[in-house]
């Protein structure tokens, strides 16, 4: 037994006392004590004043030789010494080094403890060593207490190098590592290779892959070489960044340092080239692997099945499934799960019944996870009946369904749109004993965000939270998707930010959706600083965020940042997709940059990344577009040796191009080799036709078209026909266009009113209503074609438009006669027509008709009414109307309360038409434009011009976007007070806005000038307008004429009358007044009875204000 000697040597104590010591097992003992010491006994143990406790009770000694150790801090300790008879367990050794405040006390019985045989210091008493020495600056020590850790071979904890770190000064934690390194080795540390080897895993384990690889490179640069186990955990860091270069290179440095890769590290590296869908490379490592006498085993195949898999090679996955059969290496459980779960994905039904006898045959019975697969690929292919069936099966088996199983059924009965089934099995769970996760509330949550019931997504969401179930980041990605797509973006922003407070850090695509978001909302700024933010979080970036943001910035038209975006993907160690080439080909070919695109093209074949289809459709079009035709030709023909198959829309690019530059034989020529290989759809027709049609080759388009019909059948529809016949009329002439309408109907090729519809369409929409109706009369009467309520209601909207209203009546009573019942659109046009004219009796006949013929009046049916009635000057019965509609069912928009505001505004009954304003708000009618416009007239021609330019200002805080008229209005109406400056203030404000001011808004402005006796201000508005190329009309020159009379420019008017005749426009008695008018005021009698004569020679008849503007006219 060891006996420590205490003895005071404090000038504070009042008394000298000392006690003896012993170290126990667990606790001190106290074998004797001045009682002048003065402690105080707590239980077991006794308090000295100096803090020490030691232990009263008597245990049996386990001793401890401390080797003539002396203790010095506030009192003297003399160590009396006998030999152990047992070491010193490593959590006494702590203890006791927690017990002192002295660092070299400390620090000397470290070393002492260190230099028993039978004491073993553990990474607990080295770190707080490391820890005291740290805090009293002493480095140096700290350097042997790292070494002391490497000899013993005690493992370096995180806290090990963060405490060096800080002693170093080196802030901003592990990630710092390659830095302090530097700084460690100049203070004298010296890492071995277990050092390095456990930094680079505790930094891989961190996430700190970066500074882990630079470690790396610096333990390498040293002579050290990494174990096996660290390449490997490299490798596979290296691999989840998608970082497949580096990995291969550290694959090859290993090989070069003379260390040989084991089955493990290969398969690693099979996984990482097949995850980067480079298939060669991967199979070329498992060659090496043979070569190397390294033989693969079940783990490697069933990576390299994966990778296969996943790159949409199953064929060659079944190839290497039998080659492993035929091997040593049988399948195991885990192989068949991967082919059963990678065939159900790609909705290989056949397959994955294949694998599942394969499976039983060798011993495998199906578990919850294969049964659950199995079901899955049923719901797959559409099969949810049969999946409800295995799941029967299942059960009969005794494998119990677990809540994967059940959710996979949910996702099946979504996919086919069976709601309620879903609903009915969710809510059936919670009896079946199964705790529904946040997965399960996802799949509603998704399915109601992609069928647009945005609304119910994110109360499904709440649903999920008020439930106790705390949402995952799927789930809140799930519901922000919902928002994101209905542009609801700040509230997009407010559930982004909440995410933090939930505990839960957004990741790729929590990200990807809010950069869409931004995108949508034309915030690109947004989504780039969502990018750095990204980066800054430790969340990285994927190749399908950075697409984003480059289609993102190009639809923006920030053309550059989208490319430097590209560039900063290398920087990023990120290699651009397929998807990133079509993005910035797209993006050239708008902007008809052909060679550059033809470049990007070739660099992208030079970087490894294969194109498809999308690519060369891509750069066809831009091509095509481009007038270079004959290098589509060659890309066209290109495309098969990369093995790339060409699809309709790339045989229509080109056709479209042939025919763009008018080489319809090449097109004609073109079609027909497509036909051997792909069948063209009604775009192919629709380009091609029109062409041949206007060529004059109407037997060959007639052909064409009845060999499409025979192929497609019931898909000729009257879309189809309406596409066609409308590119015909538009490029053919109409002569040509009716010939091939004809030899359709006469061939029984369109036996329906399919290809008149289009052809009436397009006459009454070119203002040839007459010809519509010829047309239309001969298809019906000479072929028989029976015309549908579509096809009548087209022609009646045309012939009315036209003002042939006779003809137009006579073909209503036709329809009925024929059998062919109107609907409520016949009738409206009717109606429309009706109060339009003022004709009120003959409009609530009709309107009765309506009524007995079972058509129900819609909303628009009783707007036009009511409108007629405010028309006719009934305005009090259109109110009492309206009323009489408000209590039913109706539902007012505010075209209904257009006319009758308009009407009181008129009558002057103006607090009458804010009370019809402020009841249609009430009624949550929201107003538009053209109301607001009404208002606005209405005020402002009663002289209000205040509360007109405050609705002005109220239409703008609601966030509608006033129109050109809502400008020219405020024009006007201040410029009839004499504000012109307020005036002018809107009509600047107009340009500003984005909109062109147009005639009538310039001759408002110009009025009011020249009113004002501003003439010289209108006469630079006429310039103006001139300049912008508004040609003026009468209106004009007769207020120039006119204002510039009043001002006694009278030569002026005189020039400004010579303009309006070389024009081409006649004078009428306003302009001749105005002239009269102006040589009368200037003291002119002569000249004023001279314009009196040459109006009268004209043929203009004077009026009273002729009589009244001449002198002397007594």
């Amino acid at each position: 037994m060891d006996v420590i000697i205490l003895r005071s040597s404090s000038s504070y104590s009042k008394f000298k006392y000392g006690c003896a010591v012993t170290v126990t097992g667990t606790k001190s003992s106290v074998l004797s004590c001045n009682e002048a010491f003065g402690g105080i006994g707590i239980g077991d143990l006794k308090v000295l004043p100096s803090g020490l406790r030691v232990n009263r009770k008597k245990h049996k000694k386990k001793q401890l030789g401390l080797c003539g150790f002396v203790i010095r801090s506030s009192f003297d300790g003399v160590i009396v010494k006998k030999k152990p008879e047992s070491s010193m367990s490593s959590e006494e050794v702590y203890r006791v080094l927690k017990s002192m405040s002295d660092p070299n006390q400390a620090f000397s019985f470290f070393n002492s403890m260190a230099e028993l045989p039978r004491v073993i210091h553990t990474t607990e008493t080295c770190n707080y060593m490391l820890e005291m020495l740290r805090a009293h600056g002493r480095v140096e020590d700290m350097v042997v207490v790292f070494d002391l850790m490497q000899k013993q071979i005690i493992k370096r904890s995180i806290n090990t190098y963060l405490t060096i770190f800080m002693g170093l000064n080196v802030r901003g934690g592990l990630r710092e590592a390659p830095i302090a390194l530097e700084k460690m080795r100049k203070v004298g540390f010296i890492l071995n290779g277990y050092s390095y080897n456990g930094l680079i895993h505790l930094l891989l384990k961190s996430g700190f892959c970066r500074e882990a690889l630079k470690v790396y490179r610096r333990m390498v640069s040293e002579g050290i070489n990494p174990s096996l186990k660290t390449y490997s955990a490299l490798m596979v860091a290296l691999g989840k960044r998608r970082d497949t270069e580096t990995v291969l290179g550290l694959l090859q440095e290993m090989e070069s340092l003379g260390l040989r890769p084991n089955i493990y590290t290969f398969t690693i590296c099979i996984r990482i080239l097949g995850r980067a869908g480079r298939i060669d490379e991967a199979y070329g490592i498992l060659k090496k692997m043979d070569d190397a006498g390294c033989g693969p085993d079940v783990v490697t195949y069933t990576v390299l099945i994966d990778a296969l898999c996943n790159a949409g090679k199953l064929n060659n996955a079944k190839e290497l499934f039998l080659k492993m059969k035929s091997s040593s290496h049988k399948p195991d459980r885990v192989t068949y799960i991967t082919l059963l779960d990678k065939f159900s994905d790609r909705g290989d039904l056949d397959a994955v019944k294949e694998f599942w006898g394969e499976m039983e045959a060798d011993g495998y019975l199906p578990d919850v996870v294969t049964f659950t697969i199995l079901i899955y690929a049923l719901c797959k292919v559409g099969e949810v009946d049969e999946a409800f069936g295995t799941l029967e099966v299942m059960k009969e088996q005794g494998v119990a369904p677990n809540l994967h199983t059940y959710n996979t059924l949910i996702c099946g009965l979504l996919r086919l749109n069976r709601l309620d089934e879903a609903l009915r099995l969710f809510e059936s769970m919670e009896a079946l004993g199964l705790e529904t996760t946040a997965f399960t509330y996802i799949l509603f949550i998704d399915y109601y965000g992609k069928s647009g019931k945005f609304d119910k997504a994110i109360k499904t969401f709440e649903k999920m939270k008020t439930n106790g179930i705390v949402p995952n980041i799927v789930a809140c990605n799930a519901s922000l998707y919902s928002l994101a797509e209905q542009g609801r973006l700040d509230e997009a922003k407010e559930f982004f930010n909440g995410l933090k407070n939930c505990g839960l850090a957004p990741d790729a695509i929590t990200y990807n959706i809010m950069m869409r978001c931004y995108g949508k909302a034309g915030r690109v700024d947004g989504a780039i600083k969502l990018l750095s933010e990204m980066e800054e979080n430790g969340c990285d970036p994927e190749v399908v965020t950075i697409n984003s943001l480059i289609d993102t910035l190009y639809k923006a038209d920030r053309v550059d940042e989208a490319w430097k975006m590209f560039q900063r993907m290398k920087e990023m160690k990120i290699a651009p997709t397929v998807v990133t080439y079509n993005t910035l080909l797209a993006g050239l070919g708008k902007e008809g940059r052909v060679q550059k695109a033809t470049a990007l093209f070739r660099g992208m074949i030079a970087d490894g990344c294969s194109p498809n289809t999308i690519t060369f459709n891509t750069l066809l079009d831009c091509l095509c577009k481009n007038g270079e035709v004959d290098l589509a030709f060659k890309m066209l023909f290109r495309m098969t040796e990369m093995n790339c198959f060409a699809d309709v829309l790339t045989y229509n690019t080109v056709i479209y191009g042939l025919i763009k530059e008018n080489r319809v034989n090449y097109a004609f020529w073109l079609f027909h080799q497509m036909k051997k290989v792909i069948y063209p759809d009604h775009v192919t027709l629709c380009t091609l036709l029109p062409r041949v049609v206007k060529n004059g080759q109407i037997e060959d388009a007639f052909r064409v078209a009845k060999e499409f019909v025979h192929h497609v059948g019931d898909h000729a529809d009257g879309p189809f026909w309406e596409d066609l016949m409308g590119g015909i009329l538009i490029e053919a002439e109409i002569g040509q266009s009716i010939l091939f309408a004809e030899s359709l109907v006469r061939n029984g090729i369109c036996e329906d009113d399919s290809v008149l519809i289009p052809l009436v369409t397009f006459l009454c929409r070119h203002g040839k209503a007459g010809d519509a109706y010829n047309v239309f009369l001969k298809l019906t009467n000479s072929f028989s074609i029976k015309p549908s309520l579509e096809a009548y209601n087209v022609l009646i909207d045309g012939l009315l438009k036209a003002r042939l209203s006779e003809i137009a009546w006579g073909l209503f009573y036709e329809m009925k006669n024929a059998g062919c019942t109107p609907d409520v659109f016949t009738y409206n046009m009717f109606l429309d027509v009706l109060g339009k004219s003022g004709k009120i009796k003959e409009l609530f006949d009709l309107h009765e008709e309506m009524l007995f013929r079972g058509c129900k009046p819609n909303t628009i049916t009783q707007n036009i009414v009511i409108f007629g009635l405010v028309k006719s000057n009934n305005l009090d019965k259109a109110i009492d109307l309206y009323y009489d509609l408000m209590s039913g069912d109706f539902s007012p928009t505010p075209w209904t309360y257009g006319p009758l505001i308009d009407g009181l505004l008129k009558f002057g009954r103006l607090e009458e038409a804010k009370q019809f304003f402020e009841e249609m708000l009430d009624y949550g009618c929201r107003p538009n434009c053209p109301l607001y416009n009404i208002l606005i007239n209405g005020f402002g021609k009663n002289g209000d011009v205040e509360t007109a330019s405050e609705l002005f200002r109220r239409m703008i805080k609601e966030g509608i976007r006033p129109d050109l008229k809502s400008y020219s209005i405020m024009v006007d109406c201040l410029c009839m007070v004499g504000k012109v400056d307020d005036a002018l203030h809107y009509f600047e404000e107009l340009k500003l806005s984005g909109l062109d001011p147009d005639l009538v808004c310039y001759n408002l402005m110009i009025n009011g000038l020249g009113r004002s006796q501003r003439v010289e201000e209108a006469l630079s508005l006429y310039d103006e307008m001139r300049n912008r190329g508004i040609t003026p009309d009468l209106y004009t020159y007769n207020t120039l004429i006119l204002n510039l009379g009043i001002a006694g420019m009278v030569e002026e008017a005189g020039k400004m009358y010579e303009e309006l005749q070389l024009s081409g426009l006649e004078p009428n008695v306003f302009t001749y007044n105005a002239l009269i008018r102006g040589h009368s005021m200037s003291g002119n009698p002569d000249s004023a009875y001279a314009v009196y004569k040459n109006m009268m020679i004209g043929g203009c008849r004077p009026n009273t204000g002729t009589f009244a503007q001449l002198p002397n006219q007594s």
